[in-house]
């Protein structure tokens, strides 16, 4: 008898990302603001912010982000929902925290890292709601914030972006990160935001990236270290 024809088994459709989790300390306006100046205003998801703050005095980051972004930016409230081309800073003396329901939460548990907002919070309550919806990203800073963040995203299925030391303030937040194992991508500050674009906004180039980065690993790195726009 013939042998049955059977048809191809065709991955499922990449879903794209749905959110943008960064992290900053020192030096991290500077790098916050030249990210997010360099994102179109359709940017398609929220991007929720930690940049360490000085706990005792007002910050005047949004008002300084949003003169210099086309996207919306607002300080996070208590039970804030997310949308779409808006970027939503952590404020001072507050941990920000990703609810179930998507929704924000504001703590004021202990500091973290002799920090508050911390990134670690944010980046794992992140990872757990959105999984291998989200993109973390980690700019210039002293300490090493945002490492154990960087690897539950990506344990659960996101990605994470790291700026590199030649362009980065302070390297030891992102190279903290990156002694992880977990960062997918270790990019120079102007590569960043064309990242970001392509893999939110074009989601069968991210698809490529998946190839590009099981290719990587295959033989010995696992980061890919530089971008290259497609």
């Amino acid at each position: 008898m013939p042998s049955e024809s059977r048809a191809p088994v065709m991955p499922a459709p990449y879903r794209g990302f749905e959110i943008v989790a960064m992290a900053a300390s020192a030096g991290g306006l500077a790098a916050v603001t030249h990210v997010c100046a360099a994102l179109p205003p359709d940017f398609p998801v929220p991007i929720v912010l930690v940049q360490h703050l000085n706990r005792q005095h007002p910050s005047q980051l949004v008002e300084v982000l949003q003169r210099r972004t086309s996207l919306a930016v607002c300080w996070g409230q208590e039970g804030m929902s997310l949308h779409a081309s808006t970027i939503v800073v952590a404020p001072p003396d507050y941990h920000l925290l990703m609810n179930a329901d998507s929704t924000l939460a504001l703590v004021q548990t202990p500091l973290m890292h002799f920090v508050r907002p911390a990134a670690d919070p944010l980046f794992v309550s992140v990872a757990l709601r959105f999984g291998a919806l989200a993109l973390g990203v980690v700019l210039t800073g002293a300490g090493h914030d945002g490492a154990l963040g960087a690897a539950m995203i990506k344990q659960q299925g996101g990605r994470v972006l790291a700026q590199d030391a030649r362009s980065a303030a302070y390297r030891a937040m992102p190279e903290a990160a990156i002694a992880t194992g977990c960062v997918d991508f270790v990019l120079p500050l102007a590569h960043i935001a064309p990242a970001l674009v392509t893999l939110v906004m074009a989601p069968a180039a991210a698809s490529l990236f998946c190839v590009g980065i099981a290719f990587s690993k295959a033989h010995g790195s696992r980061t890919l270290r530089g971008y290259a726009s497609l």
